[in-house]
């Protein structure tokens, strides 16, 4: 293994351990059998459970097309949904995944979509920023439709008052924060910028290496200034399809909740969502959250005062993970079928 892989390596592991625990603390606390059946006894239904994260990804797929040059081939929708889909899945399910799945995508837009690797890395960068940006939109509508539910249940999730305003001021620091990078970002220098960053360091092989692909952080500079110049209007529609991607948890924990027979309002679901995934967050080396939300859902169920909230929340999860398996078991199985090995693709691109 690569020794500057090892930090992200190792506390990717650990929070693979620590979401593995706080799962197995919960299913400890819930009657496993009671709430199977109560899951089982939903039946066809709940394959309906499946649809908003394929919308997420759909969603994903359409406002990153929108971050490639607007000149030249046209990006196939399909095989980008792939490339989204596979991606993704590495970056919830593999130890510090995101640190494997990211850079994976610029690799595999230029392996199968024949995009060029500066406008790969700069679409993927831009993506990465408008993903916050849009994180940031999407928590503030919850905050403010759902300010007095939060204010509410506040006590009840966090142990003292003011969750309605800690998801606003959260919101708006992230939305402030985001837009700022962005701008940074394409400022028409940011990747040499980093270069000359990377290169003043004490590593003489990092510095030749860099050295060989100072071309790369050109053209890459390049892409982002055309990004900016071209492509503000695309760039403000990207924004808008990762906000409708965000809208799907909120919307999928809506109706698995439904399904389950409780009265609970979308909006109270979308103002419980939003302040479970800045959580999530927080504790990003966990993967796919571990433990945090499956608590958190216990946590929030419990203070709106559901009849047998263990059984309810231990049913809500268990579906809500079956979906995560199935979705990402379909992305595990284009990465078989296309014959993607994840650590040797992320060589291969810093070739």
């Amino acid at each position: 293994m690569d020794k500057s892989r090892k930090p992200s390596s190792v506390a990717g592991y650990i929070g693979l351990l620590v979401g593995i625990v706080l799962l197995g603390l919960f299913f400890w606390q819930i009657d496993l059998r009671e709430s199977l059946d109560l899951a089982a006894g939903i039946g066809v239904m709940s394959l309906w459970i499946l649809v908003p994260y394929g919308l997420l990804h759909l969603f994903e797929t359409l406002g990153w097309a929108r971050l490639f040059p607007l000149r030249g081939s046209k990006v196939l929708l399909r095989r980008l949904f792939s490339v989204q889909l596979i991606t993704e899945t590495v970056s919830m399910t593999v130890p510090a995944g995101v640190a494997v799945g990211e850079p994976m995508r610029p690799y595999l837009c230029r392996k199968y979509l024949a995009v060029p690797y500066p406008a790969g890395v700069a679409s993927v960068a831009v993506r990465k920023l408008v993903l916050g940006l849009s994180q940031g939109i999407y928590s503030l509508v919850a905050a403010v439709w759902g300010f007095s539910f939060l204010q509410d249940v506040s006590n009840g999730l966090i142990g003292m008052g003011g969750l309605g305003w800690i998801v606003c001021i959260a919101s708006v620091m992230i939305i402030l924060l985001f837009t700022f990078l962005l701008l940074l970002l394409m400022n028409g220098s940011a990747a040499m910028g980093l270069h000359r960053l990377l290169v003043a360091l004490p590593w003489k092989k990092v510095a030749d290496w860099l050295l060989e692909k100072e071309r790369s952080f050109h053209e890459t500079d390049r892409e982002l200034a055309r990004l900016k110049e071209e492509g503000g209007k695309q760039l403000f529609v990207a924004v808008c399809f990762y906000t409708m991607s965000w809208m799907m948890l909120p919307l999928e924990a809506w109706l698995i909740i439904r399904l389950l027979g409780e009265q609970v309002g979308f909006q109270e679901m979308y103002a419980l969502d939003t302040a479970l995934t800045l959580m999530r967050s927080i504790v990003f080396f966990i993967p796919s959250g571990l433990g945090i939300q499956d608590f958190g859902y216990l946590v929030f169920f419990k203070a709106l005062g559901l009849n047998d909230y263990l059984l309810v929340g231990g049913a809500f999860v268990l579906l809500r993970r079956l979906k995560e398996l199935l979705w990402y078991g379909s992305g595990y199985i284009l990465l078989f079928l296309n014959g993607i090995q994840p650590f040797r693709s992320l060589s291969e691109a810093e070739r």
